[in-house]
């Protein structure tokens, strides 16, 4: 379906460790509880993780709390750095370098107009005081953009996109329902046409009538922008909604993947059969 084209974001040997290690851990000698080392208390929030998102694919992530689901969002964001590992992109250097080697003004170009990103928390990625058009202006304003008609025009086009009058175009979000600044907050990462959509379990918290409504809008937006789209989640039941292809994580590390379909339907590990019995 997707195998044979360039990936829009190749991830190969992603590893997020807070603290410095030990040999126990280092060399992988059987010291670990879970992510964390028996012996000197590090943390392995992801090892050695490795996955490819390809051009108009949903892949979806799925796993438990601390499974290292948000730490690979996060990292491929530029909110922390990584301790090792290679990401390439499609649309910087022809996917030739890892982008969490280039400068720092490299990754604010990449965040700005490669990338967007929608949050779990509205608050870390909207500004809750500035008006939802002046939320997407901003966006735009930092990929280097200063026509103001075109902001104008812009934030009516993806307001309108994700159901929300223009009538309120000059509310700031912390007037908004959850739904609402969800809503908002993928419009801004829209802003400025990314290849690459990145969402960080976008409907935690909200009702479920809500949540209904942000899934079609994903869907709708996939539709209508055709964008790649990594979809963090530990709900199985938005990921049987919206994904391709599916990875599942625990304690840091990928423990299985493939179509989202064979996933729910044959799933071979413990952690994973658990995981699907739950839905049902």
């Amino acid at each position: 379906m997707f195998l044979n084209e360039t990936p829009v974001l190749s991830v190969r040997d992603l590893v997020v460790r807070f603290g410095e290690g030990c040999p126990a851990c280092l060399n992988h000698q059987g010291s670990m509880e879970k992510n964390r080392c028996a012996h000197c208390g590090t943390v392995w929030a992801a090892n050695k993780v490795s996955l490819d998102v390809y051009p108009g694919e949903v892949l979806g992530v799925v796993g438990e709390s601390g499974s290292g689901k948000t730490t690979l969002m996060r990292s491929l964001y530029f909110d922390f750095p990584p301790t090792s590992g290679k990401a390439l992109l499609r649309d910087y250097k022809d996917g030739q370098k890892n982008i969490w080697k280039a400068s720092s003004a490299k990754q604010r170009m990449i965040r700005n107009n490669i990338m967007g990103m929608v949050y779990q928390n509205p608050v870390m990625g909207l500004r809750m005081n500035y008006s939802a058009a002046s939320n997407i202006a901003e966006k735009i304003i930092a990929a280097g953009s200063r026509n103001a008609g075109q902001m104008t025009y812009r934030a009516k086009e993806l307001l309108t996109a994700v159901e929300i009058s223009t009538s309120r175009m000059g509310e700031a979000p912390r007037n908004f329902s959850g739904g609402m600044q969800q809503r908002v907050q993928i419009s801004k990462a829209l802003a400025n046409n990314p290849a690459l959509l990145l969402l960080d379990e976008v409907t935690t918290g909200l009702d479920l009538s809500v949540q209904a409504r942000v899934l079609d809008l994903i869907r709708k937006i996939k539709a209508l922008y055709g964008i790649s789209i990594l979809l963090v989640s530990h709900d199985l039941a938005v990921i049987r909604m919206l994904a391709d292809r599916t990875i599942v994580m625990l304690d840091g590390s990928i423990i299985e993947s493939g179509l989202t379909d064979q996933i729910l339907e044959d799933p071979q590990h413990a952690y994973t059969q658990q995981l699907v019995h739950s839905l049902l």
